[in-house]
């Protein structure tokens, strides 16, 4: 294989990659796992958030690897492992990406109850203001209702798998939704919570580093306008035959 690819996540970290690609001639998508040694890095990911991910680029050419270590990319069908394993690759990594968005507004929140008990009491405390306490109940009730939608919708799914099936274009698309809608309901509460952690907000420490990090976080393909606008089409009924191949809705 040849060709350049971006956002190796966690490639630091790794002795091994897999890289997808488009067969020439037939068109098909496959991945391909390789030694991590076989193609050139690229230390490339100066970012502001998520720094630990070491999400950088890589390229190669003319990188032989054996059909044993490649996959359809679109498969349903494992080879090893149980039933989530079903899920196919982009809805399995949704499980992740969900986690994580929720993972950072729980922490914001606690970590901004910690600011406010140590400046409660001073002078001018703004976390000593109603409109202090209105704003953190009210992200309080976007993050756990978040949360709560999404428990739902992986509840089903994991029923779907229980039951010997595979998901349906509704519950594909639900997931994109539930993992679209806690991404962006945390930013909301992130924004609450660098209103009110002041200057905690700009020092080193948690609250400037998780708040980095949903910056960054925010931006991964999988929360893009292109996918909640898709999502948007099949749930409107604008296209009821279309199903979801990685990130596309395809007719």
């Amino acid at each position: 294989m040849s060709g350049s690819w971006q956002f190796a996540s966690g490639m630091a970290h790794a002795t091994h990659i897999h890289s997808a690609i488009q067969v020439a001639g037939t068109g098909e998508l496959r991945v391909l796992a390789l030694p991590k040694s076989q193609v050139e890095l690229v230390d490339n990911w100066d970012v502001l958030g998520l720094r630990a991910t070491h999400s950088i680029d890589y390229h190669c050419a003319d990188v032989f690897v054996p059909a044993t270590h490649t996959y359809l990319a679109t498969t349903t069908n494992p080879a090893n492992g149980g039933a989530i394993y079903r899920l196919g690759l982009v809805n399995t990594s949704a499980v992740g990406h969900t986690g994580w968005a929720l993972g950072v507004g729980r922490r914001l929140l606690d970590e901004l109850k910690l600011v406010a008990a140590a400046k409660s009491g001073t002078r001018n405390a703004a976390v000593d203001t109603a409109q202090f306490h209105a704003a953190y109940a009210t992200a309080e009730a976007k993050l756990r209702s978040a949360r709560a939608w999404a428990m739902e919708v992986w509840r089903d799914i994991e029923d779907t798998l229980d039951a010997g099936e595979l998901t349906s274009t509704e519950q594909d698309t639900l997931l994109r939704l539930a993992l679209n809608h806690a991404t962006w309901t945390v930013q909301d509460v992130g924004q609450t919570v660098h209103r009110w952690a002041g200057t905690a907000a700009i020092r080193r420490g948690p609250v400037d580093r998780f708040l980095r990090d949903l910056g960054t976080g925010t931006q991964h393909i999988t929360s893009s306008p292109t996918v909640l606008q898709n999502c948007g089409k099949w749930l409107s009924g604008a296209q009821p035959r279309a199903h979801w191949e990685f990130l596309d809705l395809t007719p």
